[in-house]
């Protein structure tokens, strides 16, 4: 299963139609989004995709809580607080917005974390534990910005700039 990984759109509409078409390209079959979409039309813009989008609430979220769940029940679209957990083909998958958030038992209990906030590219396994964010998502400057698409069966992780 091909997952894609983005996170702090920031109501970047250029960037998050690009990021559809990025993961329609790559056949993706779920994606997630690490929080700091910000406004409900900005998560509208992610009816575009071709799969389920899973995203977690990011602290600039809070404000636009109750419109962002109302726009995330108008297409195939969770949205929840973080960490979300899900498990897909035998893995074990926690999504957060913080990563200060991330500590020892959410390490044990996970074969996947994704995480946002920092708008920098992680790439760390800690204790058997792949620990991802693929990097900026809301950035103006042409290929400075990074989507994250991971093989499930693999945990094989890629960067696409644009």
């Amino acid at each position: 299963m091909i997952i894609g990984v983005t996170g702090d759109t920031h109501n970047n509409l250029k960037n998050i139609k690009k990021i559809c078409s990025i993961f329609n390209e790559n056949r993706a079959e779920l994606v997630f989004h690490t929080g700091d979409i910000s406004l409900p039309k900005s998560l509208l813009a992610f009816r575009d995709l071709n799969c389920p989008l899973k995203a977690v609430f990011g602290n600039n979220d809070i404000g636009e809580r109750e419109g962002l769940i109302d726009a995330s029940n108008s297409f195939e679209c969770e949205i929840s607080t973080e960490p979300f957990s899900i498990e897909i083909n035998k893995k074990r998958i926690k999504v957060f917005h913080h990563p200060e958030l991330i500590d020892k038992e959410a390490l044990a209990k996970s074969d996947l974390i994704l995480h946002g906030h920092t708008h920098r590219y992680r790439l760390e396994t800690i204790d058997k534990c792949i620990v991802f964010n693929p990097g900026e998502c809301a950035g103006l400057m042409k290929d400075k910005n990074q989507v994250g698409i991971i093989n499930l069966e693999t945990i094989e992780t890629k960067i696409i700039n644009f």
